[in-house]
């Protein structure tokens, strides 16, 4: 399922709210900030476009990374996604900030 997610997928959440379903089962609510393509990490023998999709937890969260789910249009319920958090580096310290990377 993770190599049919396509940028397109994705790009209708930009600025939305959505939930982040973690490892452990509960559910993490958050905000899609940021969508790049990723051109330089596309391999010969790939079809997709690589990107990465960035958001934000909406509050605080001792997440740091993991396999998770997310619902995406067209594609219904995504698992085994992996996330990382990323630094806050000036942002609120209290909320936490992630990125997934599609390559």
């Amino acid at each position: 399922m993770l190599q049919a997610v396509q940028i397109q997928h994705v790009q209708p959440l930009l600025g939305q709210q959505r939930t982040l379903h973690l490892p452990d089962g509960t559910a993490l609510p958050i905000r899609i900030e940021h969508l790049d393509e990723v051109p330089a990490a596309k391999t010969r023998y790939s079809e997709r476009m690589p990107f990465c999709l960035e958001f934000n937890s909406l509050v605080p969260t001792d997440f740091v990374d993991g396999l998770c789910a997310l619902e995406l249009p067209e594609l219904g319920r995504v698992e085994d996604i992996f996330v990382s958090r990323v630094p806050a580096l000036g942002r609120d310290p209290q909320l936490g900030y992630f990125c997934i990377s599609f390559n």
